[in-house]
């Protein structure tokens, strides 16, 4: 099973070699912004064809800027993915501009970069420079002593960013290696999540993650947002960007937690796959869901996806339809609109089954995997999903409990 691992590195360079940087930086993200522009082919279509764009626009950009070639086929590369997100949306019915890219940031190969234990050589448009790492000491167990240091890891590239409000490069080196994958439970479980604004995510075995810490975060760098945009001087813009970044810095930071509670779940119930309800359009059927949300839903499913796959652990997205009308209860299942009179409150109207929304949809999403996997199994589906009370099977029955852990983050909703 392949590996992969991104590592964070800060960088010692000299104000001279510093400026290389920064002048290598703007010249790359002028060529990835070419290359959007001119992405429109003869018909008015997007081109996101890589060969395409580089006949296109790549003698212009070598002729423009002082880049070194594969700097010049690193950014088309960048442009062509960003455009093919852009048409993905366009496809989905989605309202989506073309890309521009405005922060400071470099893509590196092994082509434009080598890279050592404590310092990496990397292709500037002025020659190459090179810039020591800032590691930690060698008693710590870090990422760096995991991944970069280990020999076990190979180093792919990397991506430079500057870090403005602290003034400071970082290089993101990307590593990867063959291990061997971990030996799914036998006869594991599903573990089901639901997404949501309040809850940011809840499982079928009753540990809620609020999503009051992401919302309120939200509105106050909207408000801080808002005061500087009034001003509309070159220091308020500034600062702006300085906001946006701390902003993303900090859910980062919980979409780490929430996904290693998860998985940490998961691992802990033996199950051996996880289910997400699909995220396509999510943001239009979830009331009081902004773009904000969608995008920490995804970020979210990554993490847990990329964190599962070392585990040995399955990650799946399943159609979400009725799964939040539908009744979880054993041997029930009434399916109606009327199920949920309230956003945090599910009432079956036939058996009179009182649970929390969220978790009652939880059940549900993982009751729709574990069908689907017995559909199409060829004999090593999951026995049930994992609940708060032991797993409920394909039947409908729930098992004797055994030794899950339940916990409540956030909040405390009575299930």
């Amino acid at each position: 099973m392949e590996v992969r691992r991104t590592v964070p590195v800060k960088l010692d360079v000299t104000d001279s070699d510093a400026a290389l940087l920064h002048d290598t930086i703007d010249q790359f993200r002028d060529a990835a912004n070419y290359v959007v522009r001119h992405a429109r082919d003869d018909d008015g279509y997007v081109i996101t064809s890589k060969r395409r764009l580089h006949d296109r626009t790549y003698e212009d950009v070598r002729e423009a800027t002082d880049l070194h070639a594969n700097l010049v086929q690193a950014a088309r590369s960048r442009a062509a993915e960003a455009l093919k997100s852009v048409v993905a949306k366009w496809k989905r019915g989605k309202k989506a501009s073309l890309p521009r890219f405005t922060s400071p940031f470099l893509e590196y190969d092994q082509r434009s970069a080598t890279f050592n234990d404590d310092h990496a050589s990397l292709s500037t448009v002025g020659g190459r420079i090179t810039a020591e790492y800032v590691l930690p000491g060698e008693n710590h167990d870090t990422p760096h002593s995991q991944y970069l240091l280990s020999e076990d890891y190979e180093t792919t590239g990397a991506t430079l960013h500057y870090r403005e409000p602290a003034g400071e490069f970082y290089l993101h080196v990307r590593t990867k290696a063959d291990v061997d994958a971990p030996e799914p439970p036998e006869n594991g479980t599903v573990l089901g999540v639901d997404l949501g604004v309040k809850n940011i995510a809840v499982t079928s075995t009753g540990v809620f993650w609020s999503g009051d810490e992401l919302n309120h975060w939200h509105r106050e760098y909207e408000k801080r947002r808002a005061s500087m945009q009034q001003k509309g001087t070159r220091s308020a813009h500034e600062a702006m960007k300085r906001v946006g970044e701390t902003e993303t810095g900090r859910f980062e930071q919980l979409f780490h937690r929430v996904a290693n509670g998860i998985v940490r779940e998961a691992v802990e119930g033996g199950c051996s796959h996880i289910a997400f309800e699909d995220l396509t359009g999510i943001r239009d059927r979830m009331p009081g869901a902004k773009r904000l949300h969608e995008w920490a839903f995804r970020r979210l499913y990554e993490y847990v996806a990329y964190r599962a796959k070392e585990r040995g652990v399955a990650v799946k997205q399943v159609d979400p339809q009725y799964t939040s009308q539908r009744c979880s209860r054993t041997g029930c299942g009434f399916t109606h609109p009327d199920n949920r009179p309230s956003q945090d409150s599910f009432c079956c109207q036939k058996c009179g089954y009182k649970v929390h929304a969220d978790y009652n949809a939880a059940k549900n999403v993982g009751f729709k995997i574990l069908r689907s996997l017995h559909k199409s199994s060829d004999g090593d589906a999951p026995v049930g999903v994992r609940i708060n009370t032991g797993t409920l099977n394909t039947s409908g029955f729930t098992t004797a409990p055994d030794s899950v852990r339940v916990g409540v983050h956030g909040e405390s909703p009575a299930l």
